[in-house]
């Protein structure tokens, strides 16, 4: 029997979860920003080798002191990411503070009965600060390991511990198959990213990003309709920007990145729409 399980990725927002996801799994599946919170739901990346398959889950990050709908909502989706599983990653990273975030990580730790392994992020850093208090951690968890998720150093290696860990067991999906996620889901993902990546803080990170429409043309054309959704006016027009520049720079930026993953033309159709009441929508 090979082995197989799944693994939940937990930390702090901002702690290198998704890009060591990416890393992992050895393509893009998780979007990566500065941006807390960027993870909106628990995202299956499929790991399947020779010695079985492993499905990594990236939660959201923990975000303390934040009251809205959405918050509360990923805030849920942690928890019940941590059901049914056979082992938990904590990731951390030691170049940051260790605050309200890291403790409310800490705490649901300490009610995890399955196998936990310590994951010290951005090893790749000269000397970061709080190094030492996760060392000092290693002897509650049943492994340890430093990695850069962001450089792929000893990715590797905790390939290797997990499979170590892991019970035998049936794949849970097809060999080829590299994420749960839908592919309209997975392009929503990605333009939300770029918006991300242009806007910085000068929107909320409550923007959401729905994809209406995908089609394949007979010109061999993907085309792919979009609507970018915010809360306010003044950040409608932050985004679509001057003459349009702002939106135009998403959907190029977006585009160039399809075309490569995809290896054929896209028409990118993008809209941007006010809806106040979006995050509704997650009650």
């Amino acid at each position: 029997m090979k082995k197989s399980g799944f693994v939940v990725m937990i930390g702090r927002s901002n702690a290198g979860k998704s890009t060591l996801l990416n890393a992992l799994i050895g393509s893009k599946i998780a979007i990566t920003t500065p941006k807390p919170q960027t993870t909106r739901m628990p995202i299956h990346g499929v790991l399947t080798r020779e010695e079985g398959q492993i499905v990594f889950v990236d939660t959201p990050g923990i975000l303390k002191g934040a009251k809205d709908i959405l918050s509360k909502k990923l805030h849920e989706a942690v928890e019940s990411s941590l059901t049914d599983i056979d082992l938990v990653l904590y990731v951390t990273d030691p170049s940051r503070e260790i605050g309200d975030e890291e403790r409310a990580v800490m705490s649901i730790m300490k009610n995890i009965t399955a196998k936990k392994i310590l994951v010290i992020n951005k090893c790749d850093l000269p000397d970061p600060a709080f190094k030492d208090f996760y060392l000092d951690l290693a002897k509650e968890f049943d492994d340890m390991i430093e990695v850069s998720a962001l450089r792929g150093t000893h990715v590797e290696s905790l390939v290797k511990m997990v499979y170590k860990s892991l019970p035998e067991g049936e794949p849970f999906y097809p060999d080829y198959q590299l994420t749960n996620m839908p592919n309209k889901v997975w392009l929503a993902e990605l333009i939300r990213e770029k918006l991300f990546l242009r806007l910085r803080q000068e929107i909320p990170y409550s923007v959401h990003v729905e994809v209406t429409e995908v089609e394949e043309r007979q010109n061999g054309m993907m085309y792919i309709k979009a609507v970018v959704y915010t809360t306010e006016e003044r950040y409608q027009r932050m985004i679509i920007g001057q003459g349009g520049r702002g939106i135009k720079e998403i959907g190029q930026s977006t585009r160039n990145e399809l075309e490569g993953v995809m290896n054929q033309k896209i028409f990118l159709d993008l809209t941007v729409e006010v809806d106040s009441h979006w995050m509704s929508r997650f009650e």
